[in-house]
Parts: structure tokens; C-alpha cells; sequence
């Protein structure tokens, strides 16, 4: 048996030896190219150091990832006296100023951050890593999510990668970097310690990531990393009871700040899906009386007159199970799904009426403004 292993191990283990060899010398025979096959063992050796246990720094993450995150500084003029000055861009620390941050997300400057910390401001003043200063211009707000995008013109941009935050999973390593208390860049570490948060009752669309990593006031609108260095989030609140960080911090996940981002780049504002429906969780009391079970799906409570869901069928008191066969057991996971549906597209309801399977086809319209 150990012969035959022999006979079999040994060519296969040659054979690995000389195409790893093929690839090192003369990497054009495989298809790579020089500078891809650096990027390629980089990455390679970045990823298999954060597999083991003992890990050590991140300093790799911070140096990739910091350059794109800004201070953010913003103040109102003083009407009052028709012969003021312009306020300095340097803020002194006696001039009142709220302070936060924001992430640069594309080359060509725009910024992501959070719309309370420029709500009112009528200058915001943008400090870069590297010691550049910029006043920047809102392109939009969306109060619902309480993001903003800013555009700053400066050429040489670092940017920073939005990653799928639908992958980041609790116990991942995360650092939040931002301006706390006015301090300057700060990187502080910890864990994700939940994903999908979405009952604070802060914001009109919430899906937060919940993180250890101390986030203070200043670190609002800054960056959530990943321990590569990719943004998964935008740092937007802490829960206190005693004013002091308790370490627990929720981020604005990446994939609905990108969605809202590229909505206000080309509409100047958040553009939504919108079915026209009102729903309540299926407790256990109500799953009882409708003879169904617990979390199945959710009650439809109201149906908005003329709305999609009106148009397609759906009446009050129907069970709504799915979309497009995605479950619903959530009102608030509900409307962020159907929020990021373009308007036009048809979309397969799965309801439960009277304990029966029905499906009903209805084309989503444009969120009304003002309506949740």
C-alpha cells in the first residue's frame, strides 16, 4: 500500500513543485502577468496570516484604508453682524463647530458620511490624512438612512473599497477609524457582534451592524473596516447610558450606503421601491388565530389605495410569506428589500390568504416622499 502511495504522491507532488516554479520564473506561461502575480501573492500571504490564531496587527488594513478617511469639521455664519468675516478653516477650539468624520469612496472625490453631522452646517470643512484641506459641497442627504454624500475637488485621491457587508458575519475582526472628540484620526479595534439590527427607531431604513470597536462622538460618519482594509460600514452611532462608550456601536452597512450613494449621484436623491403596505410581526397570539406558524411570514395591517400591492390583489389581513421567494418575517427587512427594487420592476408576492398558497404580481412604483 505504501508503494502505491509512493508511486501515486511523488509525480503529483513533482508536479506541483514545477508549476509552482513555471509560475515564479516564467508566470506569461500561466496567463499571469508580473504585476498580477505579486498582487496575487500578496493577497495570498495578507488572507493566510489572518486564518491562524495570534494575529497581531493590522497594521496592513489601517495603512490601506486610513489615507481615505477625513476629518470633517462644519460651522454655521454668524448673520447676525452684516460685517463678518468668513469663518478660518482652521477652527479654533472656542469657535462653535461640531466635528465627525467621513470616508472618501471613488477617486474623484465624493465622500460618504452621516446627514446629522452636516444638518445645518453652511460650511464643511474636509482635513485629509495627508495634511490637504478642501471645503466641500453636498451632492445630497438622505435623512431616512441619516447618510450624505459630499464632493471635494483635489486630484491624487486615495479611496477606499466598498466590500459586500452581507458577508461580514459576527466575530469578524473590524476597525472603526474616525475623529473622536475632535482628536484627529483614531483607529480603535473589536469585534462585529451582531448584523442586521433593525429596531433602534432612529432611522425611516435601518439595517445596522452592531460593533464592539469604541466609536465616540467625532467617529460618526468615518469608516468600519474589515481586517483587509475594505469598508463594510459607516460608523453612525454609539448606545450610552452614561455619555461614555460602552461598546456598543452600530454602522451603516456598506452595500445600503452604496446603494443610496449611487441613487443621489444620479437622481440627486434616494430613489425607493415602494409596494403600499402597512404590516405588524405574526406573534404568536396572531400566528394562533390564523392558524399558522410563528414568524412565517408577516401580517398585512393596511394596503395604501391605489398602490401596487392594492393594484396586484392584496387586501388587509393576507399573510405575506415572500418576495421574488425571499421570506418576510420582518416588516423592516421588508420595506429595506423592496426600498432597493428599481421602480417598474415586477416582483412575485407569496401571500397565505384564508391558509392558502396564493401568489399575486406586482410592479413596483416610486416611494412617495413623506411616506414610510
Amino acid at each position: 500500500m505504501k508503494k502505491i502511495l509512493l508511486q501515486i504522491g511523488l509525480p503529483v507532488f513533482l508536479g506541483l513543485i514545477i508549476g509552482l516554479l513555471v509560475i515564479v520564473i516564467k508566470p506569461e506561461v500561466a496567463g499571469f502577468k508580473e504585476d498580477n502575480l505579486t498582487a496575487f501573492f500578496s493577497t495570498l500571504l495578507n488572507r493566510s496570516n489572518l486564518l491562524g490564531t495570534g494575529q497581531v496587527s493590522y497594521s496592513h488594513a489601517v495603512k490601506k484604508a486610513a489615507p481615505a478617511v477625513v476629518n470633517i469639521a462644519t460651522a454655521s455664519l454668524d448673520r447676525s453682524d452684516a460685517s463678518a468675516t468668513p469663518i478660518p478653516f482652521r477652527n479654533s477650539p472656542d469657535q462653535d463647530a461640531s466635528r465627525g468624520s467621513g470616508v472618501i469612496v471613488s477617486p474623484d472625490g465624493y465622500l460618504l458620511t452621516n446627514n446629522h453631522v452636516i444638518q445645518g452646517a453652511e460650511r464643511i470643512y474636509v482635513s485629509m490624512q495627508d495634511g490637504r484641506e478642501e471645503i466641500a459641497s453636498v451632492v445630497g442627504r438622505d435623512p431616512d438612512t441619516d447618510l450624505a454624500v459630499l464632493k471635494i475637488d483635489l486630484k491624487d485621491l486615495p479611496s477606499i473599497h466598498l466590500t459586500d457587508s452581507t458577508k461580514a458575519e459576527v466575530g469578524d475582526v473590524v476597525l472603526a477609524i474616525g475623529n473622536p472628540f475632535g482628536l484627529g484620526q483614531t483607529v480603535t479595534m473589536g469585534i462585529i457582534s451582531a448584523t442586521g439590527r433593525d429596531d433602534l427607531r432612529l432611522n425611516t431604513y435601518e439595517d445596522f451592524i452592531q460593533t464592539d470597536a469604541a466609536i465616540n462622538v467625532g467617529n460618526s460618519g468615518g469608516a468600519l473596516v474589515n481586517a483587509y482594509g475594505e469598508l463594510i460600514g459607516i460608523n453612525t452611532l454609539l448606545f450610552t447610558r452614561g455619555g461614555g462608550n460602552e461598546g456598543v456601536g452600530f454602522a451603516i452597512p456598506s452595500r445600503m450606503a452604496a446603494f443610496v450613494m449611487e441613487s443621489i449621484i444620479k437622481y440627486g436623491r434616494v430613489i425607493r421601491g415602494w409596494l403600499g403596505i402597512e404590516s405588524q410581526p405574526l406573534s404568536a397570539q396572531l400566528a394562533q388565530a390564523y392558524d399558522v406558524k410563528t414568524n412565517s411570514g408577516i401580517l398585512i395591517s393596511g394596503v395604501y389605495q391605489d398602490g401596487p400591492a392594492d393594484q396586484a390583489g392584496l387586501r388587509r389581513g393576507d399573510i405575506l410569506t415572500g418576495i421574488n421567494n425571499i421570506s418576510t418575517s420582518d416588516g423592516n427587512k421588508v420595506m429595506n428589500l423592496v426600498a432597493q427594487v428599481p421602480p417598474g420592476t415586477e416582483v412575485t408576492l407569496q401571500i397565505l390568504r384564508d391558509n392558502q398558497p396564493v401568489e399575486l404580481k406586482a410592479r413596483v412604483s416610486t416611494r412617495p416622499r413623506m411616506v414610510n
